[in-house]
């Protein structure tokens, strides 16, 4: 297959790097990373290797600038501060909920990035781990390890916008919302820590 002819019109620095993360991202979403060349990501820019590595030292360098650049988004930020706010009450659900339906949104804006694993950044993100970490020094969650706590409720997330976004396929009959509230419920169910039974008196146990 030919490859695509240099572009001949000048773009500034900012507009090029742009164009040329918009590429990688396209690629690297279909290809993964280990399966894309620079070469390619050239061809579909419409430039040559050289102009990307005038802006990246290396695909690796490259590959991370396109995660960074969802991960710093403005709506990342927001997400980040709204989901601190249910931290600081100790609002578990509502940190299970925002941390949901930022995955399974991102699914709905560009299911590009979701293909090339940002949960795999979020995922060791220390504001998740020490929340949760914390809630069980607190009691109020079970000990399981945090990251698998993570892991769990974005994989229900994750394929629920796998099932839905990719292939087009409705799981249930119901919207997004309530999706992501039945998951919050069935993960408080599940790593909450049980409240104590009270105990019955002496008294009334021997009644008959």
């Amino acid at each position: 297959m030919p490859e695509a002819a240099p572009a001949t019109g000048r773009m500034n620095a900012g507009d090029r790097r742009r164009q040329l993360l918009d590429a990688a991202l396209d690629l690297f979403s279909r290809k993964g990373f280990g399966g894309t060349t620079t070469k390619e990501i050239a061809a579909a820019a419409g430039v040559t290797e050289a102009i990307i590595f005038r802006h990246f030292p290396s695909k690796q360098a490259l590959y991370t600038a396109v995660l960074d650049s969802k991960v710093e988004s403005c709506e990342h930020e927001e997400w980040l501060a709204k989901i601190q706010k249910h931290m600081d009450r100790n609002d578990d659900a509502g940190v299970l909920r925002t941390f949901a339906t930022a995955i399974l949104d991102t699914y709905r804006t560009d299911a590009r990035f979701e293909r090339i694993l940002l949960f795999a950044a979020l995922e060791g993100h220390e504001l998740f781990r020490g929340y949760i970490a914390r809630r069980q020094r607190e009691g109020a969650l079970r000990a399981y390890d945090p990251g698998i706590v993570i892991a769990a409720i974005a994989g229900m997330a994750q394929t629920y916008g796998i099932y839905t976004e990719l292939f087009g396929y409705k799981v249930l009959p119901a919207d997004d919302a309530e999706v992501i509230e039945i998951f919050t419920n069935i993960m408080l169910r599940g790593i909450r820590q049980n409240k104590p039974v009270n105990k019955v008196p002496r008294k009334a146990r021997n009644r008959k």
